[in-house]
């Protein structure tokens, strides 16, 4: 695993009441969830939850580090992949966003996560758990800029400010946790023409020379 990437090791225990934790945030959201929330959707006692999580919060930065740890190993094998940077952006994008897709219960909470520290309503423990997933996610993002930097000189994308651009194809890439719902009969190939057309969005925007690379 890239030295870059985060690594939670969890048991089935806790991993059973994080999957069921994300789905509750994601549904009801971090506040107006509660540990009997996750107790009863889990179909066990508070004690369970307890046993693995001080407190919701500690069940909120959990959820949403693995959410993390998910996007690092969904683009680590394009990293050090000898391809021309456009065509490595656009695998690193389709990554991402089925990651986006795929683990949405977990994504939220990432982005639940940062709108709490953003807000500041918290308490210094959790602020500092809270300042370390921000950092994880801005080297993240700092794994795109290259690749984006690289893409630019080699003349396969125009954009003016790289922080502004990386913004914009993130905020299209991402957009998935908000208004995606699985349908019915729903395959892997059609999570993958979703994941397309939004990278396809994304990199048009930023005059990408080769769509649907």
């Amino acid at each position: 695993m890239s030295e870059t990437a985060m690594l939670f090791v969890h048991d089935e225990g806790q991993k059973a009441i994080m999957d069921v934790a994300a789905q509750c945030f994601l549904e009801r959201g971090f506040h107006a969830t509660s540990i009997d929330d996750v107790a009863r959707r889990l179909g066990s006692t508070k004690g369970r939850v307890y046993h693995f999580f001080a407190s919701k919060a500690d069940l909120l930065f959990a959820v949403a580090e693995h959410g993390m740890d998910v996007n690092f190993k969904a683009i680590e094998p394009y990293l050090d992949a000898d391809m021309p940077a456009i065509k490595k952006l656009y695998e690193m994008a389709i990554a991402h966003t089925l990651a986006m897709i795929n683990y949405r219960p977990y994504q939220n909470a990432v982005w639940q996560g940062v709108e709490i520290y953003m807000r500041g309503a918290t308490t210094p423990e959790q602020r500092e758990r809270l300042s370390t997933l921000v950092d994880t996610r801005d080297r993240y993002s700092t794994l795109f800029r290259s690749v984006l930097e690289q893409a630019r000189d080699d003349g396969a994308l125009s954009y003016r400010d790289g922080s502004i651009a990386r913004q914009l194809m993130f905020m299209t890439l991402n957009s998935p946790v908000f208004w995606y719902k699985p349908r019915e009969g729903e395959t892997d190939a059609d999570r993958l023409s979703i994941a397309r057309q939004c990278v396809d969005f994304a990199l048009s925007g930023l005059d990408a020379r080769h769509a649907a690379v």
